[in-house]
């Protein structure tokens, strides 16, 4: 047998002085091993049971290159009272913000357009007056001093929109401690625009007043903010967005397109708006299969039901879903295109953030407002006879609300739109007299039922490892005309494509 070698010696040469340095060292060793576990097992008795205030823990003395990662990922405890007490809010939030991770990646197209909505201020900035002239129909007015927020509330809106989106800002503050400038806004909850822009266009008019808005339209100046459904809707049973966009992405994989339902499907409240009384014409029916599957949405049985025929998840079971606007905009957008079918959207009136990024053909198909119903039979035939190309448009929209609208780019996408405004303002906000801050505390603690479990699964835990996405610059002169003239042209093929169609039906007759 080979002799075992020791440091190039056989065994049979080791020296007894070699032996006695080599069980001290083992010894050494092991007496190092215990006390660093030892270090260790405490430091970790520190993070999981912090005895000291969340400013000793995030420490700010320290350089990001003097810590290491493991040191930095630290949680945020929910430290609610149990005392008949009113809820606080914590003082010692960390006010740095130190990710790991310096390498920030750039933020996806549609980002563009919040240079679009802050530019009707770019050359005046904004005054106090502008702000105080919104007060007569905002819903509240938010003000972020030093990393804290607080609300003056005006007048309720439907449900609980005002709870879900400063719930949402609340979150941001502590995804990235310190980075959010002060600033004064007023938030408009309902969903038809305000700020017109033909109020703002006559001789000798003022400028336009800033008002934060759900969704825009090209007739005025309301600005465009994550609507509140991110963080759950509680009063229809639909949680946060990262959890239900994972839920209905799953479910929606079970199912090979081929085996889809070959119609275009659609669920919604008919009452809130005209058009989509006029999409229920096109339900098949024995007079004309307009190739489409529709259904009136009453919510006060769903309600009564426990919500069982309306969870979002189901609802993936047609190779088409179609998009159609209620009262203005609809938050239904979002879910209904993370089906992985393809999207058949009713041209809108009102975009929110991140459809204006949005391409026909690349995310979804295009439908005429006047021409429903033979719109979307010739879409339904058009891909069940090009059923690849119908099967990439929709993974095409799917994965855009997957990956373009993930969590980390709605918050991002609310930093820059907020450092934006922020910057644009010419004077220090102050808090409003009989404001109330709000922070994770006062808002989750006390909160009951759908309403806190929503919260609970949506609270940001700790700071990013990462910084916020870089920005990209403005459109040029003339280039966001030519994306839109981009989309214009493809819809307008698509036109073609169905007049021809139609032509050819007609002969066949």
């Amino acid at each position: 047998m080979e002799e075992e070698k020791f440091h190039g010696l056989p065994s049979s040469k080791r020296s007894p002085r070699l032996l006695k340095v080599s069980a001290s060292a083992a010894v050494f060793v092991l007496f190092l091993i215990i006390v660093l576990s030892g270090c260790i097992i405490s430091g970790l008795d520190i993070f999981i049971f912090p005895g000291g205030s969340l400013r000793e823990v995030f420490d700010v003395s320290k350089r990001p290159e003097d810590l290491s990662p493991s040191s930095q990922k630290i949680e945020y405890p929910l430290n609610c009272t149990n005392t008949t007490k009113p809820q606080t809010c914590p003082t010692d939030y960390p006010t740095m913000f130190r990710p790991t991770d310096l390498h920030a990646t750039e933020c996806p197209e549609y980002f563009r357009w919040i240079h679009e909505d802050l530019r009707a201020w770019k050359s005046t900035g904004i005054t106090r007056e502008m702000v105080e002239r919104t007060k007569d129909f905002a819903h509240y007015r938010l003000v972020i001093l030093k990393g804290r927020v607080y609300v003056e509330h005006f007048r309720k809106p439907f449900q609980t929109r005002d709870v879900g989106t400063i719930w949402g800002i609340v979150q941001l503050l502590r995804l990235y401690p310190g980075k959010i400038p002060d600033l004064e806004l007023m938030f408009y909850c309902n969903d038809q625009p305000v700020i017109m822009k033909s109020d703002y266009q006559r001789k000798n008019a003022s400028s336009p007043p800033p008002l934060f808005r759900f969704c825009g339209n090209q007739s005025a100046f309301d600005i465009t903010f994550p609507d509140w459904s991110f963080w759950g809707w509680a009063e229809i049973n639909i949680g946060p967005w990262e959890n239900t966009v994972r839920a209905i992405r799953q479910n929606s994989k079970r199912i090979e397109w081929n085996n889809k339902v070959p119609y275009a499907y659609w669920k919604g409240n008919t009452g809130v708006a005209a058009t989509r009384r006029d999409l229920m014409k096109c339900n098949a029916s024995s007079g004309q299969d307009w190739k489409a599957h529709l259904y009136h949405q009453q919510w006060s049985d769903e309600i009564r039901r426990g919500f069982k025929q309306s969870k979002l998840e189901d609802q993936c079971t047609h190779r088409y879903k179609i998009y159609v606007e209620g009262e203005a905009w609809s938050v239904s957008e979002k879910y209904i295109m993370a089906c992985n079918s393809m999207t058949l959207m009713v041209k809108p009136e009102f975009l929110d953030f991140f459809t204006r990024g949005m391409i026909p053909l690349e995310h979804y198909w295009p439908i005429r407002p006047d021409n429903k119903c033979r719109d979307i039979k010739f879409a339904v035939e058009w891909g069940n006879n090009h059923p690849l190309e119908a099967e990439v448009i929709g993974e095409g929209g799917s994965k855009f609300m997957e990956e373009g609208l993930k969590m980390k780019n709605v918050y991002d996408y609310m930093f820059h739109l907020l450092t934006g405004y922020g910057k644009l303002l010419t004077y220090k906000p102050e808090i409003p007299p009989g404001a109330i801050e709000y922070c994770t505390e006062t808002m989750a603690c006390p909160a009951k039922g759908l309403f806190r479990k929503n919260m609970l699964e949506s609270m940001v835990k700790s700071p990013s490892d990462l910084p916020p996405c870089t920005l990209p610059p403005p459109y040029e002169a003339g280039e966001l005309q030519a994306f839109l003239g981009r989309k214009e042209s493809v819809s307008r093929q698509v036109e073609r494509w169905e007049a021809e169609y139609w032509e050819k039906m007609n002969k066949n007759r």
